[in-house]
């Protein structure tokens, strides 16, 4: 027995030693492509635009003082993500970036321009078309229609906020369509396209920093609506941007439900790079994992992989038609594309791990301001880790986290779609004012 014990013991053993060489030898293929990509998209950029577009290859201190002092709300990963040779200067052609100083409009610029490496199909562009500078929003207006002057007075509001490569669509197939009838004449319900997402705008110079998403529903829901209260419900990255939200206005905001939060203790120490290496490690099993490695440390490979599937998604959405014989596409394989290589990059960078480091403070003004704030987590998460809310809970006990058994990152909504809303039409009820 104990022999048997001893081999099994040393068959994991090496087979754990396999897997560590194979993952070290892969990443750093990646680190030589993301390189050599690098280089590709310098001249390519030149070609096609006239101009190379600026990068984080180069060092943080390297850049203009210019550029340093308008880019303090960026994540300390955009320019901390190892690469062994960048460190060693192989090539030696990163690009500075650019600092554009902060115009009317978008967050962080404006620029009304697709790149060449982007989409430029009519669904994808027609933000630019039609100048518009507010984000997409679905509204869910109540049964009877109300005067100018009752609007925003009369209902309850609720905003929804999705998460990373997702839309308004995950509240409008679930939420939306489950309410319970007498429920649906109290409230008025507002389902965001977050700013780079869905068919919201997707600016080529904005940073996509949480402060730019915050400005942005001001500017599209809570200024054009006047709306003055309201709750909100997030799911994921959207957590952070809602609970960013809600801080701004700790006195309108009467609950604020997070779903799958992202979360770090002592946040302010390094937990950017916490939050990367702990949501998006390098790891090669699973596959999923795989996946979100490689987008979130490569740069480069990244914005290839997404000039395949994102600017080529009617050719891959005819093709999945056709496969699976069905006329229309679930709304998740949809917005798996519905993006820009800059808006993603930035947001998972700015707002998913730059974001983290703000939650305490923002929770802390929840707390003196006495905002009902309730969690929702599955304990089978494998994106995000319960850990997160356990956290959040431990820290701040006055929140209220219910953890769903048998339940991952997106089942606990789309898995238990009327159970998912009578849950919040509970919270609501409880927190009336």
């Amino acid at each position: 027995m104990s022999i048997a014990n001893s081999v099994g013991k040393g068959t994991r053993k090496c087979g754990t030693i396999l897997l560590d060489a194979i993952t070290f030898f892969v990443f750093l293929f990646l680190d030589l492509l993301d390189a050599i990509l690098c280089v590709v998209y310098k001249f390519l950029d030149e070609f096609f635009e006239g101009k190379a577009s600026p990068c984080y290859c180069v060092k943080k201190g390297e850049q203009s003082a210019d550029c340093a002092d308008g880019e303090r709300d960026l994540s300390e990963t955009l320019y901390g993500r190892k690469n062994v040779f960048r460190e060693m200067g192989f090539l030696g052609f990163a690009r500075k970036r650019e600092y554009r100083k902060k115009r009317d409009g978008f967050g962080g610029g404006g620029r009304l321009v697709n790149r060449w490496s982007d989409c430029g199909c009519e669904s994808c562009v027609s933000w630019m078309k039609n100048g518009c500078q507010k984000l997409h929003v679905v509204v869910k207006e109540l049964p009877q229609v109300e005067t100018d002057d009752s609007r925003g007075e009369s209902a309850e509001n609720v905003i929804f906020l999705h998460g990373f490569l997702s839309s308004s669509s995950l509240w409008t197939a679930t939420v939306f369509k489950n309410l319970f009838e007498p429920v649906k004449g109290q409230y008025r319900l507002f389902a965001v396209d977050l700013l780079g997402f869905g068919r919201s705008p997707k600016p080529s110079d904005s940073m996509y920093t949480l402060n730019d998403h915050v400005e942005m529903i001001e500017k599209s829901v809570i200024s054009p609506y006047r709306l003055n209260s309201f709750r909100l419900v997030a799911h994921s990255m959207g957590c952070i941007v809602a609970v960013a939200l809600a801080a701004k206005y700790s006195k309108f905001v009467k609950s604020v439900t997070l779903v799958a939060p992202v979360y770090f203790p002592s946040a302010k120490d390094g937990s950017t790079l916490m939050a990367l290496e702990t949501l998006a490690g390098k790891r090669l099993w699973p596959p999923l994992a795989f996946g979100q490695s490689v987008m979130s440390w490569y740069e480069h490979v990244g914005r290839f992989f997404c000039f395949l599937c994102c600017r080529n998604h009617r050719m891959w959405e005819r093709l999945l038609k056709l496969l699976t014989q069905r006329r229309e596409l679930d709304f998740m394989t949809v917005d798996l594309t519905r993006h820009t290589h800059h808006s993603a990059w930035h947001s998972m960078h700015n707002v998913i791990c730059g974001g983290v480091k703000f939650m305490d403070d923002y929770l802390e003004i929840l707390n003196r301001s006495t905002v009902k704030v309730c969690i929702i987590h599955g304990d089978q998460d494998p994106i995000v880790p319960l850990d997160c809310s356990v956290n959040i809970k431990m820290k701040f006990p006055y929140v209220e986290l219910n953890i769903i058994q048998n339940a991952d990152h997106g089942t606990v909504i789309l898995g238990r779609k009327k159970d998912f809303t009578e849950n919040l039409e509970r919270i609501w009820a409880s927190s009336q004012m």
